[in-house]
Order: C-alpha cells, then sequence, then structure tokens
C-alpha cells in the first residue's frame, strides 16, 4: 500500500472489455477522481484508451497496443449476435454455458499484465468488475478489494447459494411457480458442470481457492458493491451479507458528450421516444429493421442508437439517429424508453424517471425486463414476436399513465436526491483505513 498519508490513496479500476461493464467502472471511476483524494487508474484492453484518457484517467493497458487489429467490442459484437434469436432464455444460457473455454485463454493472456501494473503502481484499492476474475487479483491480499456486480442482482446466484428466487437470467417472475424454478435449476447445473469443473481446476491452478459447487464467482472478503434502484432490488425476499453495498446508479458523467435534439424532429409532433437495443442488440440488422418498420407507423418521435452497423439500414420520416447516442444526455428530454434491458440502461432510465418498454435479448436482461414490469414500471416485450400493435399500444398506454408518471418522478427524486454512488469514496476510505 501507499503508505503517504498526505498523498492520494490509488484506485485500480480493473472492468471487464464489454460496454456494460466499463460504463460501470467510469462512474464508479468519475466519482472517486472528482472527490480529489483518490489517484484513479484504468486497466483496460488498449481500444478503450482514448475513450479514459479523454476523461482524463489514467490508463495501464492490459495486452501491447500494436496488437489491438480490431476494436474488442466489435468482436465481441459479432460472437454475441449468435445469441440474439428468438430461442428460449434457457436454452441460450444452456448455449453460453457451454462454451468457456476461449475466456479462459483471454484471462490467462491477461493475467501477466496485471502482476505487472500491481507491481508497479502499487494500489491501495483494487475495484474489479466480478467477471475479470484475474487470480492475480483474487489472490492479492496487500490492499482493499471491491468487487463490483454491473447485471441484474439476481445474478448474485453466481456468487451465493439462495433458493428463494428463481435462477438469473431465464426471466422468470417473482411470482411464477417454484417448482419450475428447481426444475431449470437442475438442467442449468447439468449443463453447466463441465465448465464449471475446467473454470474451477484453472482457477486452483494459479493459486486460488476452490469454488463452492456451481458458484462460478468470489466473492470479495472486503466489499462488494451492486447495481440496482432499491424499487428493483431483491433483499425483500434474500437480504445479503452486510459487505454487499447496493447503489441506484453508476451513472457516467458524459460531460464529454453535447446534445441538441435534431431539427428534423423539433417541429414534429407526437411525444420524444428514445429506441436503443444497447452495443449488440442494435448490431442486429433484421431486427432493428424490424422495429424501425413498425415504429414508422407510430404518431410519435423516435431517436434511435443506430449502432456498429448504422450504415446497413435507414430511419424513417419520424426518426432521427447516430451511430451512437449520448444515452444520459438524451434521457432526460424524452418521454419513454424503448430498450434492451442492459442494466446501466435501466438504472439511467429509472434515474431520469422515465417509463420504459423492455425488449430483452439474452442473460440478464430477461430478469431486468420481468421485475420491471412486476414492479410496475415499464411493460416487457418479445421484440421478435411483439406485433406492430402491441408495441404502438404499449408505448401509448405508459405514455398516457398518470399514475406511472408520479410514480417514477418519486423515484427517479429519491434517486438523485440520496446520490448514493456520492458515499463511494467515503466507503473506500474508511475500508482502506481498516484495512491497514
Amino acid at each position: 500500500m501507499n503508505n503517504n498519508s498526505n498523498s492520494k490513496l490509488t484506485v485500480l479500476l480493473a472492468p471487464g472489455a464489454y460496454v456494460g461493464p466499463m460504463m460501470s467502472a467510469i462512474g464508479i471511476g468519475e466519482v472517486l477522481r472528482d472527490s480529489g483524494h483518490y489517484r484513479v487508474v484504468f486497466a483496460v484492453m488498449g481500444d478503450w484508451r482514448e475513450k479514459l484518457v479523454k476523461l482524463n484517467f489514467e490508463v495501464e493497458l492490459i495486452g501491447e497496443e500494436q496488437e489491438v487489429v480490431r476494436d474488442s467490442m466489435e468482436v465481441g459484437v459479432e460472437y454475441d449476435l449468435g445469441l440474439i434469436n428468438n430461442d428460449s432464455p434457457l436454452d441460450k444460457l444452456i448455449k453460453t454455458s457451454q462454451s468457456g473455454g476461449s475466456y479462459i485463454s483471454v484471462l490467462e493472456a491477461a493475467e501477466p499484465y496485471y502482476r505487472a501494473i500491481i507491481d508497479r503502481i502499487r494500489p491501495d484499492c483494487i475495484i474489479s468488475d466480478h467477471v475479470t476474475m484475474s487470480p492475480t487479483i483474487i489472490n492479492y491480499s496487500r490492499c482493499l478489494k471491491v468487487f463490483y456486480h454491473s447485471n441484474n442482482p439476481l445474478g448474485l446466484d453466481m456468487i451465493i447459494h439462495d433458493t428463494r428466487l428463481p435462477p438469473s437470467k431465464l426471466g422468470l417472475s417473482l411470482n411464477s411457480d417454484k417448482q419450475l424454478w428447481e426444475e431449470y435449476r437442475s438442467q442449468l447445473t447439468k449443463a453447466k458442470k463441465q465448465g464449471f469443473n475446467s473454470w474451477n481446476s484453472w482457477l486452483q491452478s494459479h493459486g486460488c481457492p476452490p469454488l463452492e459447487d456451481n458458484l462460478f464467482f468470489y466473492a470479495s472478503p472486503d466489499a462488494n458493491f451492486y447495481l440496482t434502484p432499491k424499487e428493483l432490488d431483491y433483499t425483500d425476499i434474500r437480504p445479503l451479507p452486510d459487505n454487499y453495498y447496493q447503489f441506484d446508479y453508476f451513472k457516467r458523467t458524459a460531460n464529454d458528450d453535447v446534445f441538441e435534439l435534431p431539427e428534423q424532429l423539433k417541429h414534429k409532433s407526437g411525444k420524444l421516444v428514445y429506441l436503443s437495443l444497447g452495443s449488440i442488440g442494435s448490431a442486429h440488422i433484421y431486427l432493428m429493421k424490424r422495429l424501425v418498420g413498425m415504429l414508422a407507423k407510430s404518431e410519435h418521435r423516435f431517436i434511435v442508437s443506430k449502432g456498429l452497423k448504422h450504415d446497413k439500414y435507414e430511419l424513417a420520416d419520424n426518426m432521427w439517429g447516430e451511430k451512437f447516442v449520448p444515452q444520459v444526455k438524451v434521457l432526460p428530454i424524452v418521454d419513454l424508453f424503448i430498450t434492451h434491458g442492459g442494466n446501466n440502461s435501466i438504472t439511467e432510465c429509472m434515474y431520469f424517471g422515465k417509463p420504459m418498454i423492455v425488449l430483452p435479448l439474452f442473460m440478464d436482461q430477461f430478469d431486468n425486463a420481468q421485475i420491471v414490469e412486476d414492479r410496475g414500471y415499464g411493460i416487457r416485450l418479445n421484440p421478435f414476436e411483439c406485433t406492430e400493435q402491441q408495441l404502438l399500444q404499449s408505448i401509448d398506454k405508459l405514455l398516457n399513465d398518470t399514475k406511472l408518471a408520479e410514480k417514477l418522478a418519486k423515484t427517479s427524486h429519491r434517486i438523485q436526491t440520496e446520490k448514493q454512488i456520492e458515499k463511494i469514496p467515503e466507503i473506500i476510505d474508511r475500508l482502506v483505513k481498516n484495512k491497514k
């Protein structure tokens, strides 16, 4: 640890390479940096370097910069597009649980870099996305370790055994048949067995303690952060240990982004709706064309995040969009959000108090869609099966729901008033002092 009491504490942020964990890490990093008490360093792949430097963060590279031939986001999108189909959530989860070997090879290649970075900067605190799972970080005991969970908190069933909630990533309602939960849990345990054994063996070969049966990730003995608004949490059914900290959002400020409503939408009639299927969903051309075709029949106006393949399809006259849209600048001005249900998108939508239609595609998006519907904050639809009438009627229903508007305004006020993310510097400081 850095022992100079007059110097800033050094925090190393080690997020997963995907957009969701990275955006959460940026939100955490910003509040630590802006407190004035922390030196914040990111350990990331090279294609994230430019963005993070623009945000005034120090960056240490995982891998050699010249090795970055293609944007890792594009590579990840192409891989995950295979999951965007109309298979059941269970079938998708079984498929992903049977293909984990490539992930181990990625982690293996990253290990020398994590060791070198930690030796070089000697952090007082490491904040790691739980899926990063670096043995170097797991085994490092000379500083505070915080693991953050950037997905729907049902996914904590990969860290803690508890049968009071349905298995994660299946989009099961809390009111659904509990016998079905156990049947699905049994199927998933069998499907994951081989992958779990390989994963557990690899971790132990690097000096990590054995994982508990069918738990794929470790909890930090120091602190675990997770992301969900209180209104969508599950702690009323499944309380968590004292070293778990719930945050309503890890929203980044996006100070580098400027957004003004385009002229072509300013003078059109109708409410303003934002459509985004995230970095992966927006690259599914068939699905984007399907939704654009249906929304073209709406009386409302649409801002569309077109995604990596933005040049492969056209928008209708009641729409405007670009490859990337600054979401946290757009959400305050719209009346409704049509989203894939990524955890950052859900929490940012709740932060700004907007009703939502959730069109889940894979993984924890199904759980987010269901809890939003169960708790009365929006509507869940199947993006492959919903009809034009269902989609357009759902938009109008939510836009005209005055009770929901009041409920959302109350929730938004609580979240923005409590500002839980601003407590992170105080929490880290207290825990670092206790660790010494």
